[in-house]
């Protein structure tokens, strides 16, 4: 079984967000319990599996994501990956459809230079008062913080860019905030530092209890971000930095009650998985 690492939301390897991409034959699921070992082996913030869905007129293929500990509802740049690896072994270019366990068919549209576009539900989040723990977990105090129920995550604003990037949270304590089942992350972001720097906002992404410390490009952290940031710019079409070590660019374009994430991919790696689903110990 052939497998695949991609760097996600970049144009050069070493960047963006890694991801491992694993394409499995047409039929069943393999065990629950195989996929996570795997992901746990590849010890990616996420690795996707991608079952072919020959004859459905719903979607071409469906999609699950895995971190080394759980399950997750929704991942960009593990997406992003997939649709790069299909448009690279399979020569698909366009529309391709996923079809997700928790958020329908979602596309992916690859255009023959490079660029590949999620099409995502946005994400909408509310205001809420700062979370008892969340000062402490930071070391610096929100200028506001958001809650986003269908992805669990707190959108934290912070004071600037420069805060952005130095911040060094108590992982820790940002854990035991967001172990709760209604939190998945913690996000921080803040305007860019000034124009001309080819990015509208930063951000950086949290999620120790997922067993991700920090994600590098985060694609669904994008889907918050987005309707966040245009509401306060009033620009529907931004781009994002995630200010990681890594980094990554996120071009986003709100169109109504979905959001457009746009970004390229390498290839790192390509190998041969040799432990079938079948083989569990």
């Amino acid at each position: 079984m052939r497998f695949h690492v991609v760097d996600a939301f970049t144009d050069r390897p070493f960047s963006g967000n890694p991801a491992g991409v694993c394409l499995l034959p047409a039929g069943p699921w393999p065990p629950e319990a195989w996929m996570q070992r795997v992901a746990a082996e590849m010890n990616h913030s996420e690795t996707a599996f991608a079952l072919p869905l020959p004859g459905s007129d719903e979607a071409d293929w469906a999609i699950r994501w895995f971190t080394p500990l759980v399950e997750s509802k929704l991942c960009g740049h593990a997406t992003l990956a997939t649709a790069h690896v299909l448009r690279t072994e399979r020569g698909l270019l366009g529309a391709v459809r996923f079809r997700s366990l928790r958020y329908g068919t979602l596309v992916t549209h690859a255009d023959a230079q490079g660029g590949i576009t999620l099409d995502f539900p946005a994400a909408p989040s509310s205001q809420v008062p700062v979370p008892t723990g969340l000062l402490e977990a930071l070391g610096v105090g929100p200028e506001a913080t958001f809650h986003c129920a269908a992805l669990g995550d707190l959108l934290t604003v912070l004071p600037s860019e420069d805060v952005v990037r130095t911040v060094n949270p108590d992982l820790e304590a940002v854990a035991a905030l967001t172990r709760r089942e209604d939190l998945r992350a913690v996000i921080v972001t803040a305007p860019a530092a000034g124009p001309g720097l080819g990015y509208d906002f930063v951000s950086r992404f949290f999620a120790p209890a997922r067993g991700i410390d920090e994600d590098p490009v985060t694609g669904s952290a994008h889907t918050v971000l987005a309707p966040y940031w245009s509401a306060r710019l009033g620009r529907d079409r931004l781009t994002g930095l995630q200010a990681s070590a890594r980094t990554g660019l996120v071009r986003t374009a709100l169109h109504g009650d979905r959001v457009h994430l746009t970004g390229e991919a390498v290839t790192v790696l390509d190998g041969t998985l040799h432990t079938p689903p079948l083989v569990m110990g």
